[in-house]
């Protein structure tokens, strides 16, 4: 198939669970000797779009549940899905786009990377919730699913915006890091004039998660606005050390967290940590935040630090923590001294909100295309692979 520009809408939600963000995006193929060379992209705009309250507290409870019903599991993919339309048809109305294709990754319910026995095999699986079929009742072809094609190939379906960090950031003279803060924080590194084969990426720990989960659970709110709860706290230490001797920061990558990890029986057992120590609820805001700034840093001292070579790193941050000033503080603390200099993916014309509903749309491009869409070198897979399934008008 002979690639072609398209106009794609891309569909972000995240670990955080706390809306949709869909990016418009223009895509067209680039020139290579042999075949499609790196695509060039365009953001045309970008909305984000909140979940209602009771919608949010149904894909929490069901996030990670010990137990629930077929009715409600069944109630909530397809809400999600009107979701989705919702937001794609609203953002086209704003902007008077008309859209080729549309990306929708879902909400991922559950994420298990590696294999574990179930029913008489063991094997790895995923699921990112949300019916595709109102958005392709808007008229126009969906591809969701992305992970599967990436897990049946040998990786763990995730990271899977290293594609567009390499075709967006890859530069000859500077380290580029890539740093996602959402729920779950991940980075994607690529080394100065690198190739694609050459990009590092893994999830690096907990992002925005564990802080969410004690903003609401110790203040009553759905998150820390610009880190100003955790400012006025002191970070508790010994906690933060004991957490970082965890079994997940040990792992080399490719590695992947989630809600698995560091979800709600996580951020129990944090809390309750922080708070043998300290009765002020700020201190454990502090270190949960400290906690994400700490994992980002030493997931790239550890794993990335000497494949730059020396080179300067430009090491540039997206996703809703890039909004937390205290966070961002932490992060300049522990990674300017290794020589990178710190920037939002904003300064560098992507909207740091946009970044990964945009990633969603150039792998939708791929798969349109029957282009592969996974790094092997960031995933695991033994190979790369054409990702998602596409549900026709």
């Amino acid at each position: 198939m002979t690639a072609k520009p398209m106009i794609v809408a891309g569909i972000m939600s995240g670990t955080s669970a706390d809306g949709v963000d869909v990016a418009l995006v223009r895509i067209a193929p680039g020139r290579a000797r042999g075949g499609v060379g790196r695509p060039t992209l365009t953001l045309l705009a970008h909305e984000g779009f909140p979940y209602p309250a009771t919608l949010r507290r149904a894909v929490l409870a069901a996030m990670n549940a010990t137990s629930t019903s077929t009715a409600e599991l069944a109630r909530l993919n397809w809400r999600l899905g009107l979701a989705y339309a919702e937001a794609v048809s609203a953002t086209l109305k704003r902007h008077g786009v008309k859209l080729d294709l549309i990306g929708c990754h879902g909400q991922t319910l559950y994420h298990q990377a590696r294999g574990a026995a179930y029913a008489g095999q063991s094997f790895a699986c995923t699921w990112q919730a949300g019916e595709v079929a109102p958005l392709a009742a808007l008229g126009i072809p969906v591809v969701s699913n992305f992970r599967p094609a990436d897990m049946l190939a040998g990786g763990q379906g995730a990271p899977l915006v290293p594609l567009l960090d390499y075709v967006l950031f890859a530069d000859a003279k500077r380290g580029r890091v890539l740093q996602n803060i959402g729920g779950i924080a991940n980075l994607t590194a690529i080394p100065a004039g690198a190739a694609a084969g050459a990009v590092v990426a893994f999830d690096t720990g907990p992002g925005n998660m564990v802080m969410d989960a004690l903003a609401l659970q110790l203040f009553k709110k759905p998150f820390d606005r610009n880190g100003a709860l955790a400012a006025r706290g002191q970070v508790i230490a010994p906690v933060l050390a004991a957490e970082m001797r965890g079994e997940y920061f040990g792992l080399k990558p490719p590695r992947t967290a989630g809600r698995e990890q560091f979800g709600r029986e996580y951020a129990t057992k944090f809390l309750a940590a922080c708070q043998k120590r300290s009765s002020r609820p700020e201190d454990a805001l502090a270190t949960a935040t400290a906690l994400a700034a700490e994992s980002i840093a030493q997931g790239y001292s550890r794993f990335v630090h000497r494949k730059m070579k020396g080179a300067a790193v430009d090491y540039i941050v997206s996703g809703g923590g890039a909004h937390n000033a205290t966070l961002m503080a932490m992060l300049a603390q522990r990674l300017e001294p290794l020589g990178c200099e710190l920037a939002t993916s904003t300064e560098f014309g992507l909207p740091a909100e946009a970044k990964e509903a945009a990633a969603f749309a150039l792998l939708a491009w791929q798969t349109w295309h029957r282009l592969p869409g996974n790094v092997p070198a960031a995933t695991g897979a033994a190979r790369p692979a054409i990702l998602g399934q596409v549900m026709y008008v």
